[in-house]
């Protein structure tokens, strides 16, 4: 579905060849500046590279931008809100083309309870907290690419979308992750807590300084000696069931807290 060969954007990526399957949740972790959010901005297309890039037996630089946004959705790490219409407004933007209307209309109702946000509809988008503002930003692309309403869209690309939700918010947003993937879909997520992507991703790709090091299962990858070299902390893996959990150590040995 997805094929990546010797993609590069000097300095910030270097030579990522790498491929993702259907219905997979897929997390990129690194450390800050590992090239994260540039990798999905050019498998989103909004940055160019060298190599390419093959997308749904396509290459990427042959779609159009209404072709794109037909077959995958992009969530950026930040987008400023200084819009003055309404959330049910903003959200129609981004429905598909040539949905039906009553279709998009439950979606839409659906993904705002999902995301808590049925009495925020109406409510203009520079009245909005921070939190609000990402849930208003996830529930537009997901509405973009849910598969009732689009039934040709493959990808969702997530830059850090776990940025100012609560706990809550972020077990919603997990539940709509996993149903999306669950229809055949694929979700690339940028994510920085590596017990999360510990629990729910299917698949990790570990960038440092601009390369893939280490792609492959959870199993594959998450274990303290991979790791380690790339985040240069020690860290414990702990077991419970069929739980496990990484806790990193200071330097005198000590365990500190995971975020």
């Amino acid at each position: 579905m997805l094929k990546l060969t010797d993609v590069s954007l000097p300095p910030r990526l270097s030579g990522i060849c790498t491929s993702a399957e259907c219905g997979k949740q897929i997390h990129i972790i690194g450390p800050n500046g590992a090239g994260k959010s540039t990798l999905l901005s050019c498998i989103a297309g909004l940055l160019p590279f060298k190599g390419s890039i093959e997308f749904n037996n396509g290459n990427l630089d042959d779609y159009s931008g209404t072709e794109l946004a037909r077959l995958r959705a992009y969530l950026s790490q930040q987008q400023a809100n200084r819009s003055m219409m309404r959330v049910f407004q903003y959200l129609a933007l981004h429905q598909p083309k040539r949905a039906n209307t009553h279709d998009v209309e439950d979606v839409l109702l659906f993904l705002a309870q999902q995301l808590n946000l049925s009495n925020k509809l109406e409510r203009s988008l520079s009245q909005l907290s921070g939190g609000e503002w990402q849930r208003v930003r996830l529930a537009a692309i997901f509405l973009q690419v849910w598969p009732s309403i689009n039934p040709d869209s493959l990808i969702l690309l997530l830059d850090e979308p776990m940025n100012s939700l609560d706990v809550a918010q972020q077990s919603a947003l997990n539940r709509l992750i996993r149903l999306f993937c669950s229809q055949g879909r694929t979700a690339i997520v940028s994510a920085h807590n590596l017990n999360h992507t510990l629990h729910h991703a299917d698949e990790v790709w570990m960038l440092e300084r601009g390369r893939l090091v280490l792609a492959g299962s959870v199993t594959q990858v998450m274990h303290p000696e991979n790791i380690e070299p790339v985040f240069g902390v020690k860290f414990d893996l702990f077991s419970s069931g069929d739980q496990r959990w990484l806790m990193p150590k200071d330097f005198d040995g000590d365990d500190v807290i995971l975020n």
